[in-house]
C-alpha cells in the first residue's frame, strides 16, 4: 500500500458465491429457542438500519465493516485505516462518543451533529445511521468467493523519505520511523533494531517499513525495514492443508489477485490415508510424530518455493501465511500430540493457537512472518470447515443452505444467518477412491463420469480426455486407469435407474438382467467369488464396491437428517446444498439426489462450492475482518455429536437403502 504518497490504500474485492446475498429475513428458530450455540440474544448481535435498510451484526463490529459485509458501500481510501477519514456517516439520534480521530476529522458542530467515522465506530447499540453518497470507489479485484471483501491485509507497506539525524535533531532511529508511521503506532520486532542503522544509512533514509497486525498484542508490528521503495512488493500464501492433498496459493496483498497455483500429495500418505490411522501410528511409534510433523513441513515448504518460483518471489517476499486443515492436520504439522483426538471424548489440545511463525510450520518467508491458523469446532469439525464457512458466507444469507464437505469424514453444516449446526460422519473412504477395487484418486485416467444413453450403452467420462477437443484443447485419447469417487456415485446411479442395482444394493440376477437391460447384461460376471459390472475391460464395480458406497451414503445422510430434526426442518426447507472440496466439483448433483447422499432438492438447488477451505485463507489474508469473522463463527455453530446418541446405527442402516 502507498500510504504516504496518498494512492488508494483500500481496494474492495468483490465477486459472488453461490446464492450469496438479500436482504436479513428470519431463518427458523431451533426447537426450545436453542440459536445455534450463540450467546445470549442482545449479547452476539446489533440491529442497524442503513439510510433505512435493516441489517443484523454481531456486536462489536465497526459499521464500516457492518455496512461492506451487507453490500453497503462507504467511502474510503484507506481501507479502515482511519487515515483517509473518507469513511463519513451519521447517526441520527443517540450518537456515541467520539474517538480521538472523530474530534481530528470533524468540526465541534459535526460532532454534535452525529458524524463519525465508520472505520472507527463499534456497533454497539441499535442504531440508525445516514450513509453519504459515495465521492470516490475502492479499486476492486477477482477473487472467485463470496461477497464484497475489503482489503485489508494484516501486513501493510509505506514508503518513508526521512530526514537525515544533525546534531540539532538527534532523535533514534526508530523513533524517526516511528514518527512517520504515528497513525498505525506499531512496535518494533528486536531483529529489526539489529540492521536498522545500517539499512537507513545505506539507503539515504529512504525506505519501506513493513508493518503487520499481531495476533495477541492487539497492537502492530514493525516487522522490517526495507531499503529503497518496496511497497508493490506484498505478497502471502494461502494453504489448505488437507489429508490427501494440499494445495497452496501465492497471493498478491496489494492488489488482492492470485500470482500462483501449485496442489500435490501430502507427504504423511505412507502412515496412511486417513486421520485415523494417522494418530495411531503416533500412538505406536514415539517417533512417528516428528516424522509426520518433517512430512508435513516438507509438503508445505515445497508447495510454497513451487509458486514463488512460478511467481518470481523471494522467499522473503511472502510476509504472511494463512492455513487451513482439520484438527489432526493442523496437530500434526505443529508436532502437536495427535492421541486425544483419536479417542473418546476426542479432545483437541486447543480450539485457537497462540501466535505461530511461518517458520514453525517450516515455510520458508520472511523471517518474521506470521502464519494463521484457521480455529476448529471440534476434534472433527476443523479450521478447514471454518475457512470454507466464511468463504461460502453461511452465516450471511437468510436461506437454510446445508454444507456438506465429503470425504474420509464428512463434515456437515446446516443454517443460515441466524443458526448454525454442524456434525462430522465417519464416511469411510470410499469417495477418494479407497477400499474400492479398482479405485483411484481423481487424476487422470480416472473414471470421472458413467452414463447410460438412450440405446441402452455405457458412456464413460474419463477425467484429462479431450478427444473430442472439447474448449479448444489439443485432442487426447486417455484410457481409463481406475474409478475415482465420483465415477463410482455415478456407476451405481446409472445401474440404479437401469434396473441392474435393486434397492438393497444387490445386483440383481443375470437371467433377469438380459430382461431388464439386454445391452449391458454380460457386462454382469464375476471377478474370483464376487459379482462385477464391468466398465471397461479391465476395470469393474464389485458387489463390496456397492456395500462401501452404501455405508458412505448412509453415514452423511444419517447426520444431514438428524441436523434436520434439530432445527425442526424437511428436506424441501433447504434453498440450496453446497459441495464443498474437490469432490464436490466432481459429483454429479442428479446422481447425488438419486441415491440420497444429499436432500431430495431440485438439482438447480446442488451447487459445487469449489475448494472453499482454500478460498477462506486467502481471505484470512486478503482482510483481517474476514479474519475477526472466522473467530465470531466459533460462537455462532452448534455442535452435534452423531457418536453418544443411542438411535445413530438404527438410522443409519435405516439410509443403507437406495
Amino acid at each position: 500500500m502507498k500510504g504516504e504518497r496518498g494512492e488508494a490504500q483500500g481496494r474492495a474485492v468483490s465477486a459472488r458465491s453461490p446464492g450469496e446475498g438479500g436482504e436479513r429475513g428470519a431463518s427458523p428458530p431451533l426447537p426450545g429457542g436453542r440459536q445455534g450455540g450463540r450467546p445470549p440474544e442482545g449479547a452476539q448481535r446489533v440491529d442497524l438500519r442503513f439510510n433505512g435498510r435493516p441489517v443484523r451484526v454481531p456486536r462489536g463490529v465497526t459499521l464500516f465493516d457492518a455496512a461492506s459485509w451487507n453490500g453497503i458501500a462507504i467511502d474510503s481510501t484507506c481501507g479502515g485505516h482511519g487515515t483517509c477519514k473518507k469513511c463519513r456517516i451519521r447517526f441520527t439520534s443517540d450518537a456515541p462518543v467520539p474517538s480521538s480521530l472523530d474530534i481530528r476529522a470533524y468540526s465541534a458542530d459535526e460532532i454534535r451533529d452525529g458524524w463519525r467515522l465508520a472505520c472507527r465506530t463499534p456497533a454497539a447499540d441499535d442504531a440508525e445511521i445516514e450513509v453519504p453518497p459515495l465521492v470516490t470507489r475502492p479499486k476492486a479485484a477477482m477473487v472467485g468467493v463470496g461477497r464484497q471483501v475489503i482489503l485489508r491485509p494484516a501486513v501493510r507497506k509505506r514508503y518513508l523519505e526521512l530526514t537525515e539525524p544533525t546534531l540539532a535533531d538527534q532523535r533514534t532511529d526508530l523513533d524517526r520511523v516511528l514518527a512517520e508511521l504515528s497513525d498505525l503506532d506499531p512496535t518494533a520486532d528486536l531483529p529489526v533494531l539489529r540492521d536498522l542503522g545500517r539499512t537507513l544509512r545505506a539507503s539515504d533514509f529512504k525506505v519501506t517499513a513493513v508493518v503487520a497486525d499481531t495476533a495477541l498484542a492487539g497492537q502492530p508490528a514493525l516487522i522490517a525495514v526495507e531499503p529503497g521503495d518496496t511497497s508493490e512488493r506484498s505478497f502471502g500464501l494461502a494453504f489448505d492443508l488437507g489429508t490427501t492433498t494440499v494445495v497452496a496459493t501465492l497471493l498478491d496483498l496489494t492488489t488482492g489477485t492470485p500470482v500462483a497455483v501449485d496442489s500435490m500429495l501430502n507427504k504423511q500418505q505412507p502412515f496412511g490415508a486417513d486421520v485415523i490411522t494417522r494418530i495411531s501410528a503416533t500412538m505406536l511409534d514415539e517417533g512417528a510424530r516428528d516424522k509426520l510433523r518433517d512430512l508435513a513441513a516438507g509438503t508445505l515448504a515445497e508447495l510454497a518455493a513451487s509458486v514463488c518460483g512460478q511467481g518470481q518471489i523471494a522467499p522473503d517476499e511472502v510476509y504472511e501465511v494463512a492455513l487451513a486443515g482439520n484438527a489432526t492436520m493442523v496437530h500434526l504439522a505443529l508436532g502437536i500430540d495427535p492421541e486425544p483426538l483419536g479417542v473418546a471424548p476426542f479432545i483437541m489440545s486447543a480450539r485457537l493457537l497462540p501466535e505461530i511463525m511461518a517458520g514453525d510450520l517450516g515455510i520458508p518467508a520472511h523471517p518474521r512472518a506470521r502464519a494463521v491458523v484457521f480455529p476448529a469446532f471440534g476434534a472433527y469439525v476443523g479450521g478447514d470447515i471454518t475457512s470454507g464457512l466464511l468463504a461460502s458466507g453461511m452465516d450471511r444469507d437468510p436461506r437454510v443452505r446445508l454444507f456438506i464437505d465429503i470425504g474420509t469424514n464428512c463434515e456437515i453444516v446446516l443454517g443460515g444467518r441466524d443458526w448454525l449446526l454442524a456434525t462430522a460422519a465417519p464416511a469411510g473412504p470410499a469417495f477418494e477412491g479407497a477400499a474400492i477395487r479398482c479405485g483411484m484418486r481423481a487424476a487422470d485416467g480416472a473414471i470421472e463420469g458413467v452414463a447410460i444413453d438412450d440405446d441402452g450403452q455405457l458412456q464413460l467420462t474419463v477425467i484429462g480426455d479431450t478427444s473430442g477437443g472439447a474448449g479448444g484443447a489439443p485432442p487426447r485419447k486417455l484410457q481409463p486407469k481406475g474409478l475415482c469417487g465420483s465415477g463410482l456415485v455415478d456407476a451405481v446411479t446409472a445401474l440404479i435407474s437401469a434396473g441392474l442395482l435393486d434397492a438393497t444394493g444387490r445386483f440383481i440376477p443375470e437371467d433377469e438382467a438380459r430382461t431388464v437391460a439386454p445391452k449391458l447384461a454380460d457386462r454382469l460376471t464375476t471377478v474370483g467369488q464376487e459379482r462385477v459390472f464391468m466398465l471397461t475391460g479391465a476395470i469393474y464395480l464389485s458387489q463390496r464396491d456397492v456395500r462401501e458406497l452404501q455405508f458412505a451414503k448412509a453415514a452423511i445422510a444419517t447426520g444431514w437428517r438428524i441436523l434436520l430434526e434439530e432445527a425442526g426442518l424437511a428436506e424441501a426447507d433447504v434453498k440450496q446444498v453446497l459441495l464443498a472440496g474437490s469432490f464436490g466439483s466432481y459429483l454429479n448433483p442428479a446422481s447425488a439426489i438419486r441415491i440420497g447422499l444429499v436432500p431430495q432438492v431440485p438439482v438447480r438447488r446442488v451447487v459445487a462450492a469449489g475448494n472453499v477451505a482454500g478460498e477462506g485463507a486467502k481471505m484470512a489474508l486478503l482482510s483481517v475482518r474476514e479474519r475477526a469473522a472466522a473467530l465470531a463463527l466459533l460462537e455462532e455453530v452448534r455442535y452435534v455429536e452423531l457418536s453418544d446418541r443411542s438411535d445413530f446405527n438404527d438410522r443409519f442402516i435405516d439410509q443403507l437403502g437406495f
